[in-house]
């Protein structure tokens, strides 16, 4: 008898306490390498609070798994890489609110030391995104290397004409709104140029051309990357 997938292994334990305990505890390693790469540094369990948070939002994330949102581990991955953004945000406003108490004061140098801190903890938000956007690309570089695909390739695929741009954003809007064909390429690691060809009547050499843009755009936008997501233009 075959052995369900992992999709469908967290479809058939979501009402069940104890497999649900089970599987959590089998995927501590994956849990501690996502936590491990949002927030650059080694951690262990029973020390680090990023860990507690990343278990419950494992466990959100086999509540809310829909097996047609794709990858279990991609869609758990993206949940507990939020839940972490929510704490450290709300570790922030917390340093915010310390920082604004007792600021009716008419000291000018106490309003000064005021002032240069706020600067610091802006300073400090503003080093916190460029460090979770740098993750960002690190995650996306693992993603590609899975299709043998670099940066560089899909910088030599990106459409050079309006026209050609168009073509592959058809494609992408296709693909992006049929799950059925977004589940195929995601956990396959191929694209279906004979179906796409078919629903779009775009010729395949097009395809074919711009199959390594086509591919990043897809790994970028079925998983939200909040903080390069500005950065990266398909419109």
């Amino acid at each position: 008898m075959t052995q369900p997938s992992i999709n469908e292994r967290v479809m058939m334990i979501k009402k069940n306490v104890d497999d649900i305990s089970q599987f959590i505890e089998e995927y501590k390693p994956f849990i501690a390498s996502v936590v491990e790469k949002c927030v650059g540094r080694r951690v262990e369990y029973g020390i680090d609070d990023e860990l507690s948070i990343a278990m419950i939002a494992f466990n959100e994330a086999i509540q809310k798994y829909d097996i047609k949102k794709g990858n279990f581990l991609a869609f758990a991955r993206n949940v507990i890489k939020n839940r972490l953004i929510d704490y450290y945000r709300k570790e922030q406003k917390s340093s915010e609110t310390l920082i604004y108490i007792g600021q009716s004061t008419e000291d000018e140098e106490e309003i000064e030391l005021e002032i240069g801190t706020e600067e610091s903890i802006k300073k400090h938000r503003e080093d916190e995104i460029s460090r979770l956007r740098r993750l960002e690309i690190l995650e996306i570089k693992e993603e590609l290397e899975k299709w043998g695909i670099s940066f560089s390739d899909v910088a030599k695929s990106s459409p050079k004409q309006e026209g050609t741009r168009r073509i592959y954003l058809q494609v992408i809007d296709y693909i992006m709104s049929s799950p059925e064909i977004l589940k195929i390429i995601m956990e396959k690691k191929y694209l279906p140029i004979d179906k796409i060809e078919k629903a779009t009547k775009i010729p395949r050499k097009k395809i074919e051309r711009g199959r390594n843009y086509i591919i990043a755009a897809i790994v970028i936008l079925s998983v939200d990357y909040k903080y390069i997501k500005d950065y990266i233009k398909w419109r």
